[in-house]
């Protein structure tokens, strides 16, 4: 354990208990029953349950100074001020190796992550798959790389003495990390990539408990305004463990010929069309929803040169009478083979 590491919290107290015993009832009972549109729910205190068809949890050793907003399908969105440490996410009462499509805002002051997190048991393990941080970005024992979802992490492990976790108040177990090397707000993570990296490095999970897309703080202040939902998956997934060889080609979420992206019930799917030199066509087209927002993720370098067949604002473009539109994209110097994705609501 690196000394930055060993300044961290005992988090979650007597609340791991709790949510421990929330998402083992929600393993035997297998799913959580979705739910249509919500009313926006205000959450202050420690809590965990569903929302608008998402699971949730919140949870602050706090209270006062973090407060959170339950938003329509899978957004939440959360402020905080002067915070101890606090953690609130939307997801799914069992994790898998499923793709993770999420969009919004990050702004911390201070020690903060951006994260898919979640726990197993047998063996006890708490992970984060971190795509962005405040000051203090995460390390620990390296044990490699993993290229996913346009970006390579770094893979560390570390482990927790006699601390709070999901079975009890003084438990020991260890953490696995995935860190972006490059920060980003938005984007696909594909679990599966990472548990399979962590395996191959020798980091071994057991029965999935929760998954959540999660904003956490320690001693800092700021907010975020988050989107969750379900994406396409990279099957690229390569990564070099420990400095061994290559084994797999990396991958992007829109690097595909085509693809599809569910949030909510609303699908918008994508495919390549026509290309020239420096710039190419995607065709996307909406079913779920008959008015509809799709907003798109060029990767760097790229930029919208036209579109039609929606109204465009920025890189949101809204419904006007069709459920298809269409963009044409300058490729970019690096982005050639990058299709950009999109995410409905």
């Amino acid at each position: 354990m690196t000394d930055t590491f060993a300044r961290r919290p005992r988090r979650r107290h007597s609340l791991r208990a709790t949510v421990g015993a929330l998402a083992t009832g929600a393993l035997v009972a297998g799913t959580v029953a979705l739910a249509g549109p919500a009313s926006a729910q205000n959450v202050n205190s420690n809590q965990t349950g569903t929302h608008s068809g998402y699971w949730f949890s919140f949870w602050t050793d706090s209270p006062g100074t973090v407060s959170a907003v339950l938003g329509n399908g899978g957004n939440y969105s959360t402020s905080w001020r002067n915070t101890g440490n606090f953690v609130i996410g939307k997801g799914w009462s069992t994790g898998s190796d499923r793709a993770v499509s999420y969009s919004g805002q990050f702004n911390p002051s201070g020690n903060a992550y951006l994260t898919l997190y979640g726990w197993t048991n047998g063996p006890l393990v708490e992970y984060y798959i971190v795509d962005n941080w405040g000051t203090y970005r995460p390390t620990g024992t390296f044990k490699g790389t993993v290229t996913s979802d346009g970006g390579t992490y770094d893979i560390y492990e570390t482990t927790r003495y006699n601390a709070p976790s999901i079975e009890g108040n003084s438990s020991t177990f260890k953490q696995f990390w995935s860190v972006r090397q490059q920060k980003r707000t938005g984007g696909t993570i594909t679990a599966g990539n990472h548990f399979s990296a962590w395996s191959r490095a020798g980091m071994q999970m057991g029965r999935h408990n929760y998954m959540i897309m999660a904003t956490e703080g320690y001693q800092s202040s700021g907010s975020s305004n988050i989107t969750v939902g379900t994406g396409s998956a990279d099957n690229g997934g390569g990564g070099n463990n420990g400095g061994g060889g290559n084994t797999g080609g990396g991958g992007s979420t829109g690097g595909n010929d085509s693809g599809s992206n569910t949030n909510n019930g609303c699908t918008v799917s994508w495919t390549r069309g026509e290309e020239w030199g420096d710039r190419f066509n995607v065709n996307y087209t909406v079913s779920g929803r008959s008015s509809w927002s799709v907003t798109v993720y060029p990767n760097s370098g790229q930029s919208v040169q036209n579109s039609w067949g929606a109204t465009r604002s920025g890189n949101t473009f809204r419904s006007s009478g069709s459920n298809s539109f269409g963009v044409t994209y300058y490729k970019g110097s690096q982005n050639i083979n990058y299709i950009p994705w999109g995410i409905c609501s």
